[in-house]
């Protein structure tokens, strides 16, 4: 394994994937857009300190994946073995204001790289999916083998296109291909519009945090370190198609979660109780059966420990 292109290579888990390949001696290119959904500074100084540590095996690239000229330019000059396509525009509730845009970035831009992968013989693809296209799955925990499930945002629908192009490929042109359904990564670097940096931020500064519902929706978070775990056993054992569950396999209540952060910190939370939003789901919760068996998938971090690590961090960054 010589060079991988990882897509969204400054975000929060593409920085994390791409010093885990640079540690293990892989050549990474890294494309992003540092695009302003949150504040482009932050993914500037991820990609800048991976540089610093890595300045003779990374090589970033400001480019867009919509752009076919940008991508296939990097496979010509490239000999990349995989893309670890993690590039996408985040979030259930804004793809209910922008559904367009949604579908422009997550599935034209999904089709884009398939196609340059396809003419410049890329024969491994991984596209990081989401716990989003389950829905509001009574099936629990949910499963791969399910497959009537049907995603209640534009952001979901987004998703489960990108899996069904990702078949499609492999089915024309035997390319393997890897779907991965994250479940609500977390950890150092997370977005900031995201609910634990969020509420971790508001409870800090003592300001009111939204609460939506009766906080007994409940959420498999998974620790960035397993995540990362788990896309490198993609890589070392997947073959052909296949789409596996990237989750903790438990679950945590909002309420649960906010007392979590509220210990960490040692700060109470000025809770502020909203509607339940459109698009948001009472619970996630995968099966990672076929992910420890194919993978070697095994997370150990539990969410107290989790949600510490966090907090340490979030409070380093504020110095």
């Amino acid at each position: 394994m010589n060079t991988i292109l990882v897509t969204g290579g400054a975000g929060f888990i593409g920085s994390h994937l791409c010093e885990r390949l640079l540690g293990d001696g892989i050549k990474v290119i890294g494309l992003d857009n540092f695009d302003t959904f949150y504040d482009p500074t932050i993914k500037f100084k991820n990609a800048e300190a991976i540089a610093r540590r890595f300045p003779d095996l990374f090589d970033l690239v400001t480019g867009d994946i919509r752009n076919p000229i940008q991508v296939k330019g990097i496979l010509q000059k490239n000999k990349v073995d995989v893309v670890v396509h993690l590039a996408a525009r985040a979030g259930v509730r804004p793809s209910i204001a922008e559904p367009l845009l949604y579908q422009d970035v997550n599935i034209r831009g999904t089709i884009v790289l398939l196609e340059a992968c396809k003419e410049h013989g890329v024969e491994n693809f991984i596209f990081a999916s989401s716990s989003s296209v389950y829905g509001e799955n009574q099936r629990i925990p949910f499963s791969e083998k399910d497959l009537d499930i049907q995603p209640i945002s534009p952001y979901g629908a987004t998703k489960r296109a990108g899996e069904l192009l990702c078949y499609s490929y492999h089915h024309l042109y035997r390319m393997n291909t890897a779907c991965l359904r994250i479940f609500t990564a977390y950890g150092p670097r997370q977005r900031p519009e995201m609910a634990i940096h969020k509420f971790t931020r508001l409870i800090d500064r003592g300001e009111k945090i939204p609460m939506f519902g009766d906080g007994s929706s409940r959420r498999d978070y998974t620790y960035i370190d397993d995540l990362i775990d788990g896309i490198l056993g993609v890589i070392a054992y997947h073959k052909e198609f296949e789409i596996y569950n990237l989750g903790e396999s438990q679950t945590t209540s909002l309420r649960e979660l906010i007392r979590l952060i509220e210990e960490a910190l040692g700060k109470k939370a000025n809770i502020e109780t909203m509607d339940f939003q459109p698009g948001d789901v009472s619970v996630t919760y995968a099966n990672i059966t076929k992910a420890k068996r194919r993978l070697k998938y095994h997370p150990q971090v539990k969410m107290r420990e989790g949600i510490q690590r966090f907090v340490e961090w979030y409070k380093k960054a504020q110095d």
